[in-house]
């Protein structure tokens, strides 16, 4: 678990989304608040999540946008190509990181480890220290609401900014639609 944000996605019926809050956090102290952990990759068909240090953010996120290319875009062959590499990698696989990716079909959380997890339902991730809180408002809300893709993200970061001390409510929303 990662003391320093929360990453949540969701892949709904008419968009795929991902929302990250913007707190940064050194121990105990907050040292910012709109910092920007999501971003679109590979001619914004897939959204990613980056739960770690901001310099091991941007390089996996470049490693994974070159298997992405390598792949032409095909999210699954990406993920365990990139999966292999960061593993096998000596410096990288002892990162304390993890990733989500998604696009409209599938969506996964990756780590140092090798692991290449789909969600069990297919469709709701999430990742860092308030990950918990996030994916437990955002399967209720799933459940129990008529809340659109993009509301249910936000809604569920900001539920997991009330409860996480190093989650804020400071959050970016990213999408995919048709």
């Amino acid at each position: 678990m990662f003391d320093a944000t929360t990453i949540l996605a969701y892949k709904g019926k008419n968009k795929a989304v991902i929302g990250g809050d913007g707190q940064v956090t050194f121990g105990n102290t907050v040292l910012k608040g709109n910092a920007t952990k999501i971003r679109t990759l590979y001619k914004d068909q897939i959204l990613a999540g980056f739960a770690g240090s901001t310099a091991d953010a941007f390089n996996l996120f470049d490693m994974f946008e070159g298997h992405l290319e390598a792949c032409k875009g095909d999210l699954l062959k990406s993920v365990i190509a990139f999966s292999k590499e960061w593993r096998k990698d000596k410096v990288l696989r002892r990162l304390e990181a993890m990733m989500i990716v998604l696009n409209k079909e599938k969506i996964f959380i990756l780590s140092g480890n090798g692991d290449v997890v789909e969600p069990e339902d297919g469709a709701i991730a999430s990742i860092g220290s308030g990950g918990n809180f996030a994916i437990s408002a955002a399967r209720a809300l799933a459940k129990h609401s008529s809340l659109d893709e993009e509301e249910l993200v936000k809604e569920s970061l900001m539920i997991a900014g009330e409860l996480c001390i190093y989650t804020n409510q400071n959050i970016k929303i990213l999408k995919l639609e048709d």
